[in-house]
């Protein structure tokens, strides 16, 4: 297959809430205008503050809520505009895993069947089938396959966490959603379950959509890295290139607020005040303009575009990347092949 795996184009996501007698409605702007894409045995994690939008862009992508604007596209295929009965056929090329390992489970049914529900929904399998395909995943996640007559209750949070990602891998999906997956689990679990997927990739290929508040575990399992701010992606660059030099103030300020294990290790003095905007009104200009202690007039005024610098990462940020100096970024360099994935 040529070109991206998983490619956004302008996507937008807004609810309209409170409407009733006498009572107007409010819209909250949670997605605005996002594009990026994922590239084949890549991993892609998007990053961000609690309401800044990630949960809803990994429902978007898995179209369980519908777009306002924008196309989602799987191996050129745009999912945003298909139909229910068309969409059940793509359903299989992308999975998603869940942030709460217990209540994203059937606690009436049992290992095999959980892992199996999914492939059950598309074909046919009798019960040696249907044994054998859970024995081969449990394998694969790192699980006995005695395991299979458990129920989730009989489990550990890591087993819990290990039996989504079989589920997820039963329908030999392209990409999966990793929406906070790994935030409920204990430090020494997460270390696992980061491996497991990490090699999980190595052997089949997989692509990862993977959201994160916690930047240890970006930094550790990421080839790219988008971050965003109120429902718009300020900063998108590899991983690498991302740690060692942010260029957007908010960047710069949660690398410097997330806790390091090396108390003599120097960290950058970034001091950001004040609380996130609300989605439901927005700041004019750029969305963090309140809080950014670079703040000109300008951005008070402009929503800064997104804009390419030297190393090839994306900014939008009218102080550490003019719009002037650089063509804003076309839709189209979310698409430029990797380069120095690690």
């Amino acid at each position: 297959m040529s070109g991206p795996l998983l490619k956004v184009e302008n996507l937008t996501k807004h609810y309209s809430i409170g409407a009733g007698f006498l009572k107007r409605a409010v819209l909250v702007r949670a997605v605005e205008d996002l594009s990026f894409s994922v590239e084949p045995s890549e991993t892609f994690c998007i990053v961000g503050e609690s309401g800044c939008g990630k949960s809803t862009v990994a429902r978007l992508l898995m179209r369980l809520v519908e777009p306002t604007a924008g196309r989602v596209m799987i191996e050129g295929t745009d999912i945003a505009g298909l139909s229910k009965d068309s969409l059940r056929a793509w359903r299989r090329r992308m999975q998603m895993v869940f942030q709460d390992p217990y209540s994203s489970l059937n606690p009436r049914l049992n290992v095999a069947q959980i892992i199996t529900e999914p492939v059950e929904n598309f074909e046919r399998l009798n019960r040696s089938q249907r044994q054998s395909l859970a024995a081969e995943l449990l394998r694969k996640v790192g699980m006995s396959p005695e395991m299979m007559e458990r129920l989730p209750s009989e489990l550990s949070g890591g087993q819990r966490q290990r039996l989504g990602i079989a589920r997820a891998l039963a329908l030999q999906p392209s990409v999966i959603i990793a929406d906070e997956a790994v935030s409920a689990l204990d430090v020494s679990v997460q270390a696992q379950i980061l491996n497991l997927l990490m090699d999980l990739q190595d052997q089949m290929g997989i692509a990862f959509v993977f959201i994160s508040h916690d930047l240890s575990v970006v930094e550790h399992i990421a080839h790219r890295v988008a971050v965003m701010y109120l429902g718009r992606i300020v900063e998108l660059a590899q991983c690498e290139v991302l740690f060692a030099k942010p260029v957007h103030p908010y960047t710069e300020a949660l690398i410097a607020a997330a806790p390091v294990p090396d108390p003599t290790r120097a960290r950058p003095d970034v001091l950001v005040e004040g609380e996130v905007p609300s989605p439901i009104n927005p700041p004019s200009g750029c969305a963090f303009h309140p809080r950014c202690p670079l703040a000109v007039g300008r951005c008070r005024i402009e929503v800064p575009p997104l804009v390419p610098m030297a190393d090839g990462r994306v900014v939008a940020c009218h102080v550490r990347a003019p719009a002037t100096d650089v063509p804003a970024w076309p839709v189209a360099a979310a698409n430029a092949p990797l380069t120095g994935v690690v």
